[in-house]
């Protein structure tokens, strides 16, 4: 098969689909692998690297998409792209549909199969190539957040850790999968006085009996959040409904609840956010302000830490890549259910229903 892989080209989008090891594991498979020129450099992967390992470098994204059966890469594709995408193309990438019609109808009209990371999901529901992304944005959450609160950021001045003889931050993070879970790790690591609310009793459970002594659990409610969010320094949203919408968990009106600097990071925004108030920013602008409420909302917060993203997305990822190129679209995806779920457009339908419902169609 040949498998292409574009350079990335949202805002500040430094992760690349593939890396040279990635290349040399899909060329041993008697793949051909083409790599536009620079794709990796953000990531510390020359084109040297790839040619090494018998990737064959493009000068342009127009001649990737033209090469390529399969294109391997990180974000969806964003409007340059669409027009490059051929009918029958298999495009193996995050694409998060249920929060972007314009995309949605985009990948429809270009008749190309999209199978989406963010679905692929194996028998006990986990959600191997949304897992690592989901470690680093987590992770990456708190220290955004801390970065924020900081007055010249426009946050309430606050160190997280606080000072011996002066508390420390109040964390809320909303969801205790994994965005949540590795949240509060980091928060509780740095010091800071941290309550993890999710809907699962089993899973509160769980974290109240591995997560350090400063993490907090609590069950959680719409009344919950309304009086949590009132004393919360930092709040990370890290809910996600696989595949669908993220509901709307804090609303406008809490805002003005809340205390001026407070900071809001929404770590689930390429699913439509968990604030209401949401809308997606960049790297290079990526806060606004609302009420006094500092909103932290990239889209694409692994990407500022782009050699340890993609390092570890390749490690998730290449394997059902070789599948793939192996066997093919269809066949990898009857004998492999996970892969199967990953599936969202094929020719033009959507087959993946959170998307039809997201979008009432």
């Amino acid at each position: 098969m040949k498998i292409g892989t574009p350079k990335e080209i949202k805002n500040n989008e430094n992760r690349v689909g593939l890396t040279p090891a990635g290349v040399a594991a899909l060329v041993k498979n008697g793949h051909i692998v083409y790599i536009q020129k620079d794709a990796g450099i953000n990531s510390g992967f020359s084109d040297s690297l790839y040619e090494a390992v018998g990737a064959h470098i493009l000068s342009t994204i127009e001649d990737v998409y033209a090469a390529a059966d399969m294109i391997i890469k990180v974000k969806e594709p964003i409007e340059p792209e669409y027009k490059l995408i051929k009918k029958g193309q298999l495009l193996f990438t995050y694409f998060h549909f249920a929060s972007d019609e314009k995309l949605t109808r985009a990948m429809i009209d270009s008749g190309a199969i999209c199978l989406a990371y963010e679905t692929v999901e194996r028998p006990d529901r986990s959600l191997p190539l949304l897992i690592p992304m989901s470690e680093v944005a987590g992770r990456m959450s708190i220290q955004e957040g801390a970065k924020y609160l900081e007055k010249p950021k426009g946050g309430k001045g606050i160190l997280l850790g606080g000072v011996p003889g002066v508390k420390p931050a109040k964390v809320l993070i909303l969801g205790g999968g994994v965005v949540g879970t590795q949240a509060a790790w980091m928060a509780a690591g740095l010091g800071a006085d941290v309550t993890l609310a999710d809907i699962s009793l089993p899973r509160l459970r769980y974290l109240a009996e591995t997560l350090p002594s400063n993490v907090k659990t609590l069950m959680s409610s719409s009344y919950v959040i309304a009086e949590e969010v009132k004393h919360a320094d930092l709040i990370i949203g890290a809910v996600l409904v696989t595949g669908a919408k993220a509901p709307h968990l804090v609303t406008q009106a809490m805002l003005k609840t809340m205390q001026p600097g407070t900071v809001m990071v929404d770590v689930a925004i390429d699913q439509g956010g968990c604030f209401e108030t949401s809308h997606p920013t960049t790297h290079a602008t990526p806060t606004f302000t609302i009420d006094g409420i500092v909103h932290y909302c990239v889209a694409n917060i692994p990407g500022a830490v782009p050699y340890t993203s993609t390092l570890a997305l390749t490690n998730a990822t290449l394997p059902y890549a070789v599948q793939l190129a192996n066997l093919g679209w269809e066949k990898a995806c009857e004998q492999t259910s996970e892969l199967k779920k990953g599936l969202n457009i094929i020719k033009g339908d959507i087959v993946y229903n959170a998307v039809k419902e997201a979008f009432g169609w």
